[in-house]
């Protein structure tokens, strides 16, 4: 019998096989298509408007308060909803091609069995101990996050997340999250980060990175919380495998293969692969601090990468390309939707509606004061960020409006800081617009509808904390220090 015909005969036997079917959740791509039209809807009701804007030191451009004025509407077409998809796929052109590249390299490095082996070896000697391990690599990625120095190249660690979960008998949820959340526990907070909060701290004309004993210690419980909450997962998970969000298909890049087998022995090919990754992912970092390097810098180092690796391991061009290629389908899936994603923030751009949403925020805001205005700021930040996941790029748009109205509400200019960098980095890991957090769930092969489920609790759980820590700071009037 074929398979169609035995799934059809499944659905006819089964009586619940309807029900399940309309249990359903919609695919990613519906999802963010209705984000997408619902944009276009809104650009007919919310008024056009425009902030002036000047030019900063480092590039980029903050908007001048006061100076908000409305303009003529420019609604989107229905042309503009389809053509929107287009430009959104060339302007994240860059990511895109970023994932398919690290998904096709990690490919060629995984059929050498370096990465397998390499993770074997850690298993063993953590036998039993696996929240240590988890910890371990967690706090790592969390340091970095906070130093501002792994954001975007967090993609490139989520396979061995994802190889490491599945050595451990877990899930891609929990490879995921070992990486991500731990690198975006300390993202969020950003105690030395020049991007987000240095450059808040710029607009906001307080001494860079002040206030960082207080911010620490905010860190600190975020991160807890986080380990809290993933090992509590985890050690679900590898209870009862049933209980996994991804349900029977908990690893859907690595169904196909069995860790069973993997020998934790390096061989010298094993080491020498290893080390090319090594040194070509510390290479990166470097670039990025002294040499300006970005996305596609990464891209080429990658590729550089599946190349060494191939010659070490003496496979042929061929077959070189033949693995790549295999690497790059399997996360086409989630690299398109980036350009989605990205095809609504370009109808709200194009709608020139942003603005006025900001302003919207700054006239709702006025009539609070003190601790309930920190709130306020901090939950609309993180409503404002569902839209702009750019943390440099929100700080340009908010943080120019919100320095004023902290004066304004009798709020530390530190507090309103800290409101911008929690509501921006909270809500990178559940929002469908951040081209980041989509391009990890792509490598890992999770549905976003699964990891909303999962990642959610913890952004509550998150804003429970940045309010508890706000009100803190208002009433100990948190200054430079």
């Amino acid at each position: 019998m074929s398979e169609k015909n035995s799934k059809d005969l499944e659905q006819h036997t089964d009586p619940n096989a309807k029900k399940k079917k309309k249990r359903q959740l919609p695919d990613a791509y519906v999802i963010l298509f209705g984000f997408l039209v619902l944009a276009a809807i809104l650009t007919y009701i919310i008024p056009a408007g425009s902030f002036e804007r000047e030019p900063t030191d480092n590039g980029k451009s903050v908007i001048i308060p006061g100076s908000y004025e409305q303009i003529d509407q420019q609604p989107a077409s229905v042309m503009d909803v389809f053509t929107s998809i287009q430009e959104g796929l060339v302007g994240g052109a860059a990511l895109i091609f970023l994932v398919l590249i690290i998904g096709g390299a990690f490919a060629v490095i995984e059929s050498t069995g370096a990465v397998d082996t390499v993770i074997m070896k850690t298993i063993d000697k953590t036998r039993n101990k696996e929240w240590l391990l988890i910890t371990v690599v967690a706090v790592l990625f969390s340091i970095f996050g906070g130093l501002g120095i792994i954001v975007n190249a967090v993609i490139a660690f989520i396979p061995i997340g994802i190889l490491l979960a599945r050595a451990m008998n877990m899930d891609a949820i929990v490879g995921v999250s070992i990486i991500y959340l731990g690198a975006y526990s300390g993202f969020a907070i950003g105690f030395l980060d020049p991007m987000t909060t240095g450059f808040a701290q710029q607009i906001a004309e307080l001494p860079l990175f002040s206030g960082l004993s207080f911010r620490l210690v905010i860190y600190v419980t975020v991160l807890a919380s986080s380990l809290i909450y993933i090992i509590w997962y985890a050690n679900r998970v590898k209870k009862d495998p049933q209980k996994s969000i991804l349900k029977e298909n908990r690893f859907p890049k690595y169904d196909e293969k069995s860790m069973d087998n993997v020998s934790s022995k390096l061989t010298t090919t094993h080491k020498l692969v290893l080390s090319v990754l090594a040194i070509g992912i510390g290479l990166y970092v470097y670039g990025v601090f002294q040499l300006g390097w970005s996305i596609n810098q990464m891209a080429g180092i990658f590729i550089a990468i599946a190349i060494i690796t191939a010659l070490i391991a003496k496979m042929g061009a061929n077959k070189l390309v033949l693995e790549f290629m295999n690497g790059c389908k399997g996360v086409v899936y989630g690299a398109l939707i980036i350009g989605m994603a990205r095809s609504i923030v370009v109808i709200l751009e194009n709608g020139m509606i942003l603005d006025t949403i900001v302003n919207g925020m700054a006239v709702g805001m006025e009539s609070f004061s003190s601790v309930t205005g920190a709130i306020a700021l901090f939950i609309g930040n993180g409503l404002f960020n569902l839209v702009v996941s750019s943390g440099s790029g929100q700080a340009a748009i908010v943080m120019p409006i919100m320095t004023p109205l902290a004066d304004l509400m009798e709020i530390p200019r530190q507090v309103a800081v800290q409101a911008y960098s929690m509501g921006d980095g909270f809500t990178n890991i559940i929002t469908p617009l951040s081209g980041i957090l989509m391009a990890n769930l792509a490598i890992a092969g999770i549905p976003w509808t699964k990891w909303i489920k999962f990642a959610l609790p913890l952004v509550l759980i998150w804003y429970t904390i940045g309010v508890i820590y706000l009100t803190i700071g208002v009433l100990m009037n948190w200054g430079p220090m």
